[in-house]
């Protein structure tokens, strides 16, 4: 079988072949969207000047650096954002995007501040996920003023200055996780709720529509006071534990934070007559959740689809640069998976 010639290239990226020779020759200007058409055939026929075209196309391409702020490198689920993120930046076609991906162990407002400061200085954007501080508020606003935007994801931050946020519905995440526990309880009992810290705005409207529906629909059931994790599965272990021995009509669990490993650590230790009556439903998903899952102790986890969130921050990002101060906040909501033992 003879190899595709440059007739046969522009034949089937619908151009001509003198377009097709200006691109390998690159001694002419050619539309971005072009040479990305003629890439896209290159690939599909097997093209032998594949490596000529996409070496044209990152010397004329957009280049952009772009700094994410994470949290807790020990977490999967950061582990796992973080993949999805240089996946999303790496399969862009019209820009070349170099991820910068830093992790934040040590969570207090004046070191993620700097942090993101940090980060700021070398990008042209940044995304960061934090509690809502004034310290991070003025990182923020200091980043924007020196012409990077800041994009919030997972949660969001107050600061006007932000250029986006990208995320769920947190209010309508909160209410879902009340109507599946309300459905699957069957006469009076308590609830509890754990968060991991009151700063973190996702966290705490989810908190807040979970108690609106609660009190209108299921007001048999007891909604115990928020107890922050801190993000810490063995603070999660221990305020479990002391539950389970303190509270004989525990019938739901909503956690929104950090700390999953150490509900599931403490209800494993429970007898499973005990345990089997309590519906657990939790945010978002790792390795540990999907074990939970597995083991009929979680009834449902409420997710951000990773892939897509991923690839909507990063083009949210491409847009704040490009568009530049445009006044208003763009808000970007991505749609949560519900999980559960029968679909995972």
């Amino acid at each position: 079988m003879n190899r595709p010639t440059i007739a046969d290239l522009a034949e089937a990226a619908g151009v001509s072949v003198s377009t097709v020779n200006r691109i390998l020759s690159g001694t002419t200007s050619v539309r971005g969207q072009t040479m990305q058409r003629v890439q896209s055939a290159a690939e599909r026929i097997g093209f032998y000047g594949i490596g000529a075209i996409e070496d044209r196309l990152r010397k004329t391409a957009p280049n952009y650096r772009m700094g994410f702020l994470l949290q807790q490198s020990t977490r999967e689920l950061y582990q796992l954002f973080s993949r999805n993120i240089v996946a999303a930046c790496r399969a862009r076609r019209d820009e070349i995007v170099n991820p910068i991906v830093d992790f934040v162990d040590l969570l207090t407002p004046d070191n993620i501040s700097a942090r993101l400061m940090a980060l700021g200085r070398d990008c042209d954007a940044v995304a960061v996920v934090a509690a809502d501080h004034p310290l991070i508020s003025q990182a923020i606003r200091e980043l924007r003023e020196k012409g990077t935007p800041v994009v919030s994801y997972i949660t969001d931050q107050s600061a006007p200055e932000r250029a986006a946020y990208v995320g769920a519905d947190n209010w309508k995440l909160g209410r879902t996780a009340a109507w599946l526990i309300a459905q699957m309880t069957h006469g009076p009992g308590r609830i509890a709720v754990f968060i991991g810290n009151h700063r973190y705005q996702c966290q705490d409207v989810s908190d807040a529509s979970f108690r609106s529906y609660m009190r209108e629909h299921a007001p048999q059931l007891l909604i115990e006071d928020s107890r922050p994790t801190h993000e810490e599965p063995n603070e999660a272990y221990r305020m479990v534990k002391e539950l389970l021995t303190a509270a004989d009509d525990l019938t739901g669990i909503l956690i929104v934070g950090g700390g999953i490993s150490g509900v599931l650590r403490a209800l494993r230790e429970v007898p499973h007559e005990r345990r089997r009556n309590i519906r657990l439903v939790c945010r978002d998903i790792g390795p540990e959740t999907r074990k939970g899952l597995s083991e009929g102790l979680i009834t449902a986890a409420l997710c951000h689809p990773l892939e897509q969130t991923s690839t909507v921050l990063v083009q949210t990002m491409i847009e704040t640069i490009t568009q530049g101060a445009v006044g208003s906040t763009i808000q970007r909501t991505v749609a949560f998976e519900i999980v559960t033992p029968e679909n995972m």
